[in-house]
Order: C-alpha cells, then sequence, then structure tokens
C-alpha cells in the first residue's frame, strides 16, 4: 500500500509537493478542475470546497481540455519533487455536462473524455477519477464540530432545491442559461446514462492503460436537489462494476462515505468483497461521526471508522494502491488545513507500517 496526498489546482506548486513528501506521502492524487474559481461563491482557499445552493464554482473552458502536454509537465514537475502521480481526480463538467444531462453536446462530450483519457496514457497518468452524479456533492456545511471546536464539514439537512439551467455536479457551466430548472429524471434514467457512459469510454481507457475509478454518492442518500443519486449503498457499487467486466472500469473507494450510508451494513465486509475483486483503483480513507443526513467529519482517529481494521482487510487482499486522507478537519494554528492532513497523513502512515510488520 502506498500513502498519498490529495491537492487542488490552487496547491499544483513545488511548495505542496514538498509538504507532501515531508509529510510522508509518496503519490498524489490531484484534482485539476478549479472549484475555487468564477468569484461570488462560497468556497474559500485553504479547505475543501463546500459551497451551498449556487454551487462550488464555475466550470473551465469547454474547449480546453487537459492536453497531453501539460499533463506531461504536471507529472514532471511533481516527480521533480519525488513523488509520483497516481490519479487526476474528477472532470471538469465543462467538458462532459451533457454526458451527464444527456443533452445534445453529448458526442461531443463523450469525445472530450475519450481524448482525456488518451491524453493521459501519452503522459503516463494511470487513473482517472470520476463522480457520475447531476447534483455532485452538496448539502453540506462547516464549523467547529471536531475535536476541540476544530472546524469540519458535516451535514445536518437535506438541501432539496431544484438545480437550475446551467448547473450540474454542482458546478455553473453557463452563466447566462435561460432561467428555470434541468428536468426531472428517473433513477433508471441516470443508470441508463452512465452504462452507456462506461460502454463508450472504457475500451479507449484499456487502450490507454489508464483505470476510471467511480466515485460514491456523497452525501449518500437516494436524491439530492431533487435528483436521483446512484452510489448511496455499498451494494450499488456492484452494479456500477456489472455495467462492464475490465479491471479498468473500477472503484474510488471512498471509505469516509461508505460509513456515512445509513443503509451501509456491515462496510468492513463491502471492503474485503471489493478488495477481493481486484477492482479497487485508489482510496480515500477519512473519518465520520454519524450517518446521512446528519454527520460530521473527524479527525482519522476519532469516528466510526476502525482505521487499523480497514488497512489490515486491504491488505490481507493484496491491495497495493495509494490511499489518501481525503478530508480532515482543520486545526487551530497559522496553517490549519496544512497541520490537519499532516495529522492525517502520519497517522495513516503510522497504521500501514503497523499492518505492513504483521505479514
Amino acid at each position: 500500500m502506498k500513502l498519498g496526498q490529495v491537492l487542488y489546482r490552487h496547491m499544483l506548486n513545488r511548495r505542496s509537493f514538498d509538504f507532501a513528501r515531508q509529510a510522508g506521502a509518496t503519490h498524489l492524487v490531484v484534482h485539476l478542475t478549479d472549484y475555487f474559481a468564477g468569484g461570488g461563491f462560497e468556497n474559500v482557499l485553504g479547505d475543501q470546497p463546500v459551497g451551498g445552493t449556487s454551487g462550488w464554482g464555475r466550470a473551465g473552458d469547454p474547449d480546453k481540455i487537459w492536453t497531453a502536454e501539460e499533463l506531461t509537465h504536471l507529472r514532471a514537475e511533481i516527480n521533480a519533487a519525488g513523488l509520483e502521480l497516481a490519479a487526476l481526480e474528477n472532470i471538469d463538467p465543462a467538458f462532459w455536462y451533457d454526458v451527464l444531462l444527456d443533452g445534445p453536446r453529448r458526442d461531443r462530450h463523450i469525445a472530450n473524455v475519450q481524448q482525456l483519457i488518451r491524453n493521459m496514457g501519452a503522459a503516463g497518468i494511470p487513473a482517472l477519477g470520476y463522480y457520475f452524479s447531476l447534483a455532485g456533492v452538496c448539502s453540506r456545511t462547516k464549523g467547529p464540530l471536531a475535536r476541540g471546536g476544530a472546524i469540519c464539514v458535516a451535514m445536518d439537512s437535506v438541501d432539496d432545491t431544484p438545480i437550475p439551467n446551467g448547473m450540474v455536479w454542482n458546478m455553473v457551466y453557463d452563466p447566462s442559461a435561460t432561467p428555470g430548472t434541468i428536468p426531472p429524471i428517473t433513477r433508471q434514467q441516470l443508470w441508463d446514462r452512465l452504462r452507456r457512459f462506461l460502454e463508450e469510454v472504457v475500451p479507449v481507457a484499456e487502450e490507454a492503460g489508464v483505470r476510471l475509478a467511480a466515485h460514491p454518492d456523497d452525501p449518500p442518500l437516494p436524491e439530492l436537489r431533487q435528483t436521483p443519486r446512484l452510489i448511496y449503498r455499498p451494494q450499488e457499487y456492484q452494479k456500477l462494476l456489472d455495467v462492464h467486466p475490465s479491471r479498468n472500469s473500477g472503484l474510488e473507494l471512498c471509505i469516509g462515505t461508505f460509513s456515512e450510508m445509513p443503509d451501509g451494513g456491515d462496510i468492513y465486509e463491502w471492503v474485503d468483497n471489493y478488495a477481493a475483486q481486484d477492482r479497487i483503483v485508489y482510496v480515500h480513507l477519512r473519518n465520520v461521526q454519524g450517518k446521512a443526513p446528519r454527520y460530521r467529519e473527524s479527525f482519522i482517529d476519532d469516528g466510526d471508522v476502525d482505521v487499523l481494521r480497514m488497512l489490515r482487510i486491504l491488505r490481507g487482499r493484496g491491495f497495493q494502491g495509494v490511499i489518501i486522507p481525503d478530508h480532515t478537519p482543520q486545526t487551530s494554528c497559522d496553517a490549519p488545513w496544512e497541520a490537519g492532513m499532516a495529522f492525517a497523513l502520519g497517522y495513516l502512515k503510522a497504521m500501514m507500517t503497523v499492518v505492513e510488520r504483521e505479514n
């Protein structure tokens, strides 16, 4: 198992790379989608994106797919800092919003994703995390709710506000869209869109040597913002895997989201099941207290998940991929995000060392 760190677009610099290496990480999972762009939104630098009904931010330029050249350059910068680039996480909604919405630009947007995968293969980036959802990550808040009054992300209510035209995946791709809201859709229709997406992109991923990694719905509820969700129970992940048998169609296993699932059952059994299938591409490992629709993220040693037990399951099934602490509470100091992340990385590194010495 390998220890990784997540970095947002504005953190892609040598200072952040050095911090990750100093904190014990060997790999990076990188967000190139800029959730903090556009102004007038509720996200602030130095924290994970939370946003409100106005969304996380403004999507990027639909005509500027990340090229093989810029991806190669990014990977070289990361390598120069002694790290490896394990994955890109999330596709900018500007590149593929009509894949999610089944809109008139769908064919062009499928071609965008296919080209992005080819560009990643050319740059030697092995995995692409994606999240097939209309509402995306929403209905969350934050406050001094973690141990010692540390600022953390939480959920205490369900957002039923309909999604306006020009927004999908909690980002605005068309600020001048016609007033109104996106059309209603059934869960089966959304599954059909996902199935068609995988049928068209997995063969390209196989050719490019890139693994696709699907994130579960966070928060994990059957409906948010009047739209259906797909992966809101652990067993729905199996339905996704069964769509396409290829190892290049896998899971971005978010254990924190699993823990939040109100109908999650025994999450240790589910993780063991997916690890046994060798379909886990990489792992998000954070801790939480409670279940959706009321939970709060916690320090990694202070939640409902037995982290050591999870690592033993993954190790026992031969998982050799990257594990990242995707979120963490912020500590009361001059560098709240960095200190919180360093604590999580140090804890995970210690637990991983324990597990590896047991075998």
